[in-house]
């Protein structure tokens, strides 16, 4: 301690007296020492040695000794904080780092509404330069130019959520069909600032789906084990009896009646079979078989239809070679399925254009994926949200359970199914299969 001290005012004399040139290492040096000594005892030392100086300078020096005396404390003071401050600034910095890194957008605005930080992932969910957006009001960003019409009006639904509900966390989709979800915080160690955390869920919704999709199909399971036998049973007898009852109907010209009645026997025969195949498929029986046969074969088979609808068939395979191990028949009745979809989506619009079905296969990492697109009536995106729940159709004469048949067959073989759809435009539905060497 008395070291530092004796060494403190021959320094600072040296100082007042040349201004500082002569004496920077020995400053340096005395800072150093000073390293971890509180700042109230520095001064007071300094405040005694420039005492000590004033007394014996002249009177037309005084104002220089105390200007310089002034510059010294404040030069030493600061190189005593340069390493602390260094040390905040770097953590400061790799604060940000961390921040900018981050899969969710983060914003931060003051407690008057003015934007003070973007991350660089908000910066890409807003679809606009962090530049252009850093400092502007809240105001101004329903208007900013940078900003869409759609991505404005989600900053509004916001704001108002918050303003007038209190409501923290909200959940929408966007423009792009992505699941977004927003949060607001206060945290208190922000000083009345706001936080707003924006999250892309839109894989977690997939998964979500996918559970909850599973989980309809197995109480679909579960109703159709207890209540197909009980229907088929007296089914059958029915028919039996109306087969023993066709020469009586014969004789009385009422033959029709008993044809009629068989015919719809089966139809319901046939329903209660989709039933129970909807809620549990046979186990695939797996074969190795070239995506081209497969592709080709389904083509073959739709070609008459398509023709009489006048509608034209296109078949292109990217990737020649490609096989999956499937269940060849399995596969076959979800292909045609949505052949007879997209068949019956270009139906509506054929006086409009000419119907057009493209049938293609390529290669995506360990998946071979085949793409059914039509150019028909296309598809709201309320329709495309439930297009996989058993019952669900938009057709009259539809059970409902065809695509939600096809959807577990896909998952059985350990692949997908995803569809994307445009009104007006078309519908085209992916099918994702492991491929094979």
């Amino acid at each position: 301690m008395n070291g530092w001290k004796a060494r403190y005012f021959p320094i600072l004399a040296e100082f007042a007296q040349s201004g500082g040139n002569a004496v920077r290492a020995e400053t340096q040096q005395l800072s150093n020492e000073l390293i971890g000594l509180p700042t109230s005892v520095i001064l007071r030392h300094h405040e005694e040695s420039v005492q000590f100086l004033l007394s014996n300078a002249e009177p037309k020096e005084r104002i220089t000794v105390v200007q310089r005396s002034l510059t010294f404390i404040t030069d030493l003071l600061v190189s005593l904080r340069a390493p602390e401050a260094a040390a905040e600034e770097a953590r400061s910095n790799k604060f940000e780092t961390v921040l900018q890194h981050m899969d969710s957008g983060v914003a931060l605005f003051d407690a008057e509404g003015n934007l003070r930080f973007v991350n660089v992932q908000m910066s890409k969910l807003l679809k606009a330069p962090r530049r252009e957006l850093i400092g502007s009001t809240l105001f101004r960003l329903f208007f900013h130019r940078s900003l869409s019409l759609s991505v404005r009006r989600h900053i509004l639904r916001v704001y108002r959520g918050l303003a007038l509900y209190r409501r923290y966390h909200d959940e929408f989709q966007d423009a792009a069909g992505r699941h977004l979800l927003v949060s607001i915080s206060q945290p208190d160690e922000l000083d009345g600032d706001y936080l707003v955390s924006v999250k892309d869920v839109s894989e977690y919704k997939l998964i979500e789906q996918a559970a909850f999709q599973n989980d309809k199909l197995a109480m679909l399971g579960k109703i159709s084990a207890a209540i197909a036998h009980e229907i088929r049973n007296p089914l059958t007898s029915i028919r039996g009896f109306i087969q023993l009852l066709n020469p009586y109907l014969s004789e009385i010209g009422k033959q029709e009646y008993g044809r009629i009645i068989l015919s719809e026997i089966d139809r319901a025969n046939d329903i209660i079979y989709e039933f129970l195949n909807s809620s549990k498929p046979s186990a695939p029986m797996m074969q190795k078989v070239s995506v081209d046969m497969l592709l080709r074969e389904t083509a073959l088979l739709s070609e008459s239809e398509a023709h009489m609808k006048g509608c034209e068939i296109c078949y292109e395979n990217f990737a020649p070679e490609l096989a999956v191990a499937v269940d060849v028949k399995q596969i076959k009745q979800v292909l045609l399925n949505l052949m007879k979809n997209a068949l019956d989506a270009i139906q509506d619009v054929i006086g409009e254009r000419k119907g057009r079905i493209a049938i293609s296969a390529r290669q995506e990492g360990k998946f071979a994926i085949i793409s059914i697109a039509d150019n028909g009536k296309g598809m709201e995106r309320a329709t495309l949200n439930r297009l996989f729940d058993p019952f669900f159709t938009t057709k009259e004469a539809g059970t409902g359970l065809g695509l939600s048949v096809s959807y577990r067959i896909i998952a059985n073989h350990g692949g997908t199914i995803r569809v994307d759809s445009q009104i007006r435009e078309g519908t085209e539905c992916k099918i994702y299969l492991p491929c094979v060497e």
